[in-house]
Parts: C-alpha cells; sequence; structure tokens
C-alpha cells in the first residue's frame, strides 16, 4: 500500500496496538558559514495550522521576526487518501468556503503551493527525492537556491530558526530574543524529553491505540505528565523553565491549546480538560496566548477542528465536528492580563 493510503491506523503495531511515530528523513539546518546560509526570501515554510509541529515553526519565526525573511504555503485541514493538499492555483483567489462546509476547494486560511502549484505535499517530497517512500509530514522546510529540502524535524527546525538568521537581522528584541539559552540548555532538554514522550506524542498514542491496553498505558502516563507540569506551575511562574519564554513553551503551547477542542474528546483523553482541572496549566496558556501575538495569530481553531475530526475517519467515521468548546480560549481577567503583559516587558528586557 502506498504510504499516501496508508489509514492513520495503521501506524500502530498490529501486535500491541501502540502508536508506532516517524522518524524525520531531512536533517540539514540553516547556519552561517554552512550550505544552507541564511538569506532573506530563500526559504519556503510549508505548514498545517492544524498539525502541532507545524505549529511550533509558526511561532518561533513570528517570534524571531522572520516573516519577510521566510514565506508559507499552507496545506488544505483535510488531510485524506492522497495526504495533505493544497488549495489549487486557480481557487486560490477565490472566497473561502465556510469551515462548516467541508469545502475541498478553499479552505480559510489555506493557500496553493506557493512555490510548484503542487496538488499534494507528497509531490514537494518528491521534487527533492523522486524514491521517497516514508509519510510525507509537516512542517518543511524548502531551500530555493539548492532545490531541496532542509528539514521536516519541528525541534531541529525551531532550534535553526532561532539562531540561524541573527547575522541578517537588524538589531532589536526579535534578534536578542534566544529561546534556548546557554544557562538553561540542560533543564529545557530534560523537560523537552518527559514532556514530548508522555503529552506531545502522549496524545497521538492515547487517540490512535488500536488496543485497550495500549491506550490505558499511553493515557495514564499522560495525566501524570499533566498533574506534574500542574505541580511545576502551581507558584505562579510565567514560564516553564527559568523566568523567560523559551522553546519549552513553544513546545507544550501547541499541544495544550489543542488540549480541549480535540484531544479530550476526539483522543479519549477525557479524565479532565485543562480548563475546569489544570488551572495552573490554563493560566500559562492563556497568558500566552493573550499577551503575544506570535501565540494567538498562528492559532487557528476552525483548521484545527476541522482536520481532526474529519481527516481521521477512523476515530470519527461520522465526520462530524464539534461546536465547541466556547470560547477557544478563555480570556484573563483584567489584572491577569496587566500582570501577565507586565511579566512579558520584564522577561523582554532580560534578554540579552
Amino acid at each position: 500500500m502506498s504510504t499516501e493510503k496508508k489509514g492513520i491506523t495503521e501506524w500502530a503495531s498490529k501486535d500491541d496496538g501502540a502508536f508506532k511515530r516517524q522518524v524525520s528523513s531531512f536533517r540539514d539546518e540553516i547556519k552561517e558559514g554552512g550550505k544552507f546560509s541564511p538569506e532573506k526570501g530563500r526559504y519556503h515554510l510549508y505548514v498545517s495550522l492544524a498539525c502541532p509541529w507545524a505549529h511550533r515553526t509558526l511561532i518561533v519565526r513570528e517570534l524571531k521576526g522572520l516573516q519577510d525573511y521566510i514565506d508559507v504555503s499552507t496545506v488544505h485541514p483535510h488531510m485524506l487518501e492522497g495526504g495533505w493538499h493544497f488549495v489549487k492555483p486557480e481557487d486560490a483567489s477565490k472566497t473561502p468556503a465556510p469551515a462548516s462546509a467541508h469545502s475541498f476547494d478553499t479552505f480559510p486560511a489555506a493557500t496553493a503551493d506557493k512555490l510548484f502549484g503542487s496538488s499534494y505535499i507528497s509531490e514537494v517530497y518528491r521534487h527533492a527525492q523522486p524514491d521517497y517512500s516514508a509519510r510525507f509530514t509537516v512542517p518543511v522546510i524548502w531551500d530555493t537556491k539548492e532545490g531541496t529540502i532542509v528539514n521536516n524535524e519541528s525541534s531541529e527546525i525551531i532550534r535553526f530558526l532561532n539562531t540561524g538568521f541573527n547575522s541578517i537581522l537588524p538589531d532589536g528584541q526579535a534578534k536578542e530574543l534566544d529561546l534556548y539559552p546557554e544557562e538553561l540548555r540542560a533543564e529545557i532538554d530534560e523537560l523537552n524529553e518527559w514532556v514530548y514522550d508522555d503529552v506531545n506524542n502522549g496524545v497521538y498514542k492515547s487517540g490512535f491505540a488500536t488496543k485497550q491496553d495500549a491506550y490505558e498505558t499511553a493515557v495514564t502516563k499522560l495525566e501524570e505528565a499533566l498533574h506534574k507540569l500542574e505541580d511545576r506551575l502551581s507558584d505562579g511562574r510565567q514560564y516553564l523553565v527559568g523566568d523567560r519564554l523559551t522553546e519549552a513553551d513553544v513546545r507544550l503551547y501547541t499541544t495544550i491549546v489543542r488540549y480541549d477542542p480535540v484531544y479530550h474528546g476526539h483522543f479519549k483523553c477525557n479524565f479532565g480538560s485543562i480548563r475546569h482541572d489544570f488551572p495552573n496549566i490554563n493560566l500559562w496558556l492563556r497568558r500566552l496566548y493573550w499577551t503575544n501575538p506570535a501565540f494567538k495569530d498562528t492559532t487557528n481553531f476552525e483548521h484545527i477542528k476541522e482536520h481532526y475530526y474529519y481527516s481521521h475517519s477512523q476515530i470519527n467515521p461520522t465526520r462530524i465536528v464539534p461546536y465547541g468548546p466556547k470560547p477557544d480560549i478563555e480570556p484573563l481577567d483584567a489584572a491577569g492580563v496587566k500582570r501577565s503583559a507586565a511579566d512579558v516587558d520584564g522577561a523582554s528586557k532580560k534578554v540579552k
């Protein structure tokens, strides 16, 4: 069976029913003096607004002020038989259909493939490697100069977006921002390791499990990890590591912001919701969302809900997309907004 036509539940082991995530194939980086050197307009980012892994790269792109340096093509939220697909170039200028219409031609914020006019992300991969046979994932960083994929591993992409363009960025807060500072790296790495396994990937291991034991193993580890994070944030800290924004916050945010709308119900992670059962995580989430545009402006709940509920027919065969939760993110009270904004300003002044 071709990679494009494999169902999501086929990513689980037939022996124990546990979800197995693919290892990324393209692992180069953008850095000064390397084969892929930083240049304005040279690189292109392929993303899905629904995908938490791709969402990481969009947040860091915004935080580092790279909007004018790296353009973006955004796939349609439906990932069906052919995998991630694009709005056709001839449809790109049309008024998008409302999310509830389940249009295969247009969708709000979905674009054409701006480089090749491809129908599917698989075609982009095969421009780089004609015999590529693994799954066709996002995010993808494409180099227009070398005509190939630089990297398709989100954790590595956000690392080199953090520093790789500093030599050509103008002086200012974005250039000075370091999401992986030397003095915090050991703590960030330790946190990232278990958060990835038990939370970022834990929701998928719960949702895509095909046997009860595999599901229960994953979901109980997820619950334990969320309580561990809840305890970590119980001292009122705004950020996960130190007193500043780091990649640890970015990596966790993209899972937590999807938790109540998608993972709680669709992935059967319903031992508790973020907004009702994890108040410290909920406050951390709301602060990031409401006080930092890089988080709020890159979060698209239409794409998130449409993708998961409509694309995963093995889990949701009716493809009914839920109406709630409402609101998508609870507001901060006036005092909370003021306090959080002050914290953000103070943290930014510490970035040197």
